[in-house]
């Protein structure tokens, strides 16, 4: 009901709205948890709720197309066409029909009884009435006409629920004979005023528990009260004239305040059904507003499916929208959701073409560097595989089935010349034992810094220029450089932390000690960096777009928004790392 604006006699509530249950949906997980609730509805012998009804319909038809659209996705990942998915026969959805025909079938029997009810109760009451009035106009004895109308007021008091369109008409009719039996027929007034006063006892009653109701809890409750006490009120008879008009205002003013609590309840609930559409219209907004453009890498698409799944575990928390919209934002927010993975499954579609093609690619230089592990042309075929080394860097991904097989296969044709040639060139195997020894006193000299308890200022310069010179000495033998390289970087990161140095400058210290001279190098690796910084920076404003949005319709905040000024923070603290890389390039470039 929206409102009420008088306090004339409530009409009476049809039964499906007096007995049904509860509409507030109970946490329902899976579609045989809404078939068992049907059932427990159905056994009951009161009317099940309409908004009930229509709640499980919702949760249940809810659960039904998520596992459709979860097999559908499975259908496409498995390579099937989406037009051409078919989804399985759901016996429980049968089972939910056959359940919900039985509830309707159940409360158009029990609603058409009760209409049948009301209806001949309209008829008794109606006889009522015209006895009343006969009494009223009849010149019989008082005392006999009393007795005959309280007997009259005992069966009006015993018959229940009427159609609510003559509620309001029987009642006049009611209160306008009872007052005029007691006022023509001239009762004693012995009778009169016990009557009055047993009446006023009853209607202040009344009163006091309508006040009561002001302190309910539960308002819908307090307001289905508040309909039984005004029916009491309408089926005691009058009281004495002169406190007629104040027995009335008074239960008049308690109705009111709850009608007020009543009709407050309902704006509510409208209001905070309104915010939680505002929000849900903020989450599509950035679900629509995705920039697939800017989606080229693996990772990419692995960041952007974490921001849906974090959209859509948001959504879950967000109470529902008014009633006329509610399905339709939803309708909206998948369609969202089902363009993002549509996309997801058309880039990895493309990406497994790519695969097939890289892994030909790989075969193939396998296969150039397997005819060329047995030649003795030392320096020219080194360089051939140098450069096929390189160019194998710049094929893309293979399939994680062939990954580690084709790496294998390419690496062991390139060791096996490589030890053939380190065999056959002992002058080099000399250099580079010479390199071993010069390298290991670089790590001896690294250990000295690390074990001095406090480094002193000029430390980070000394670090620096062992780093340097590191990175100037040549090739060490093969089986020695991993163990040698780990050993030299673990310290470098020892004396780093002592230094207190932020993982940004131990990047940049990396950076600058790694650096290629080369100024050919130097201008690519410039350009690279600068293409880099110009990516970030759009990736920066399109996070900081999205939380403009988000931060507009949740003033509290949420963890979707903390996760996201989370990777603003990163993405600005390496903008600014990369800032300092082209630094370092453009001193070296100078020099």
């Amino acid at each position: 009901m929206d409102s009420i604006e008088t306090i004339n006699p409530i009409a009476e509530v049809p039964a499906q709205e007096a007995t049904g249950t509860s509409a507030t949906p109970v946490a329902l997980q899976t579609k045989e948890d809404v078939i068992e609730r049907l059932k427990t509805l159905n056994e009951q012998e009161e009317i099940a709720g309409r908004p009930e009804l229509e709640a499980l319909k919702q949760t249940f038809y809810r659960l039904r197309n998520a596992e459709v659209e979860a097999a559908k996705k499975a259908f496409v990942e498995n390579g099937g066409n989406e037009d051409e998915f078919v989804p399985e026969k759901d016996d429980s959805e049968e089972r939910f029909k056959e359940v919900m025909g039985l509830i309707k079938e159940k409360r158009s029997a029990l609603l058409a009884e009760d209409e049948e009810e009301k209806q001949a109760n309209l008829e008794k009451k109606l006889a009522i009435i015209e006895r009343m009035k006969e009494l009223a106009e009849s010149s019989e004895d008082a005392n006999k006409a009393y007795h005959e109308y309280k007997k009259l007021q005992t069966e009006w008091n015993e018959i229940k629920n009427v159609p609510a369109a003559k509620v309001n008409e029987l009642w006049k009719n009611y209160q306008v004979y009872s007052e005029k039996f007691y006022d023509l027929i001239k009762l004693n007034n012995e009778f009169r005023e016990y009557d009055f006063k047993k009446n006023y006892e009853i209607k202040i009653h009344l009163c006091e528990a309508a006040e009561r109701l002001a302190g309910e809890e539960d308002v819908i409750s307090a307001f289905h009260q508040l309909q039984k006490l005004h029916q009491e009120f309408r089926e005691t008879g009058p009281v004495a004239k002169d406190v007629r008009e104040e027995v009335w205002a008074r239960f008049k003013a308690a109705s009111s305040v709850v009608n007020r609590r009543h009709q407050q309840h309902f704006e509510e609930l409208k209001e905070r059904e309104q915010r939680n559409l505002d929000e849900k219209t903020v989450i599509c907004e950035i679900v629509e507003s995705m920039e697939y453009d800017t989606l080229t890498t693996f990772q990419d698409w692995h960041d952007k499916t974490e921001e849906i799944l974090a959209l859509q575990a948001k959504w879950k928390t967000i109470g529902y929208a008014p009633q006329k919209m509610n399905t339709k934002i939803f309708e909206r927010f998948r369609a969202g959701c089902d363009e993002f993975f549509k996309r997801k499954a058309e880039y990895f579609k493309g990406l497994k073409n790519n695969m097939t093609e890289n892994l030909e690619k790989k075969r193939a230089m396998c296969e150039k560097a397997e005819s060329l592990k047995d030649s003795t042309d030392w320096k020219e075929t080194a360089e051939v595989l140098a450069r096929l080394q390189k160019e194998w860097k710049t094929i893309g991904p293979v399939s994680k089935k062939y990954s580690d097989a084709i790496w294998k296969r390419f690496v062991s044709a390139c060791d096996y010349f490589f030890e053939q040639k380190a065999k056959a060139t002992s002058s080099q195997k000399t250099e580079e034992l010479e390199n071993l020894e010069k390298k290991k006193a670089v790590i001896a000299r690294l250990e000295a810094l690390n074990a001095e308890e406090s480094l002193a200022a000029e430390a980070g310069n000394a670090v620096r220029e062992l780093m340097k010179e590191w990175n100037s000495i040549g090739f060490v033998p093969f089986k020695d450089k991993d163990k040698l390289y780990k050993q030299y970087r673990k310290l470098v990161d020892a004396l780093f932390d002592k230094m207190n140095l932020s993982a940004s400058q131990k990047k940049l210290n990396r950076f600058r000690s790694n650096i290629n001279q080369t100024e050919g190098n130097l201008y690519r690796e410039r350009e690279k960096l600068v293409r880099a910084y110009e990516n970030m920076k759009a990736e920066i404003q399109t996070y900081e777009n999205n939380l403009g949005f988000l931060t507009s319709a949740s003033k509290k905040g949420n963890n979707l928004v903390t996760e996201m000024n989370r990777k603003v923070e990163k993405l600005k603290a390496d903008l600014e790392l990369i800032v300092q890389k082209i630094a370092v390039i453009d001193e070296s470039i100078k020099e």
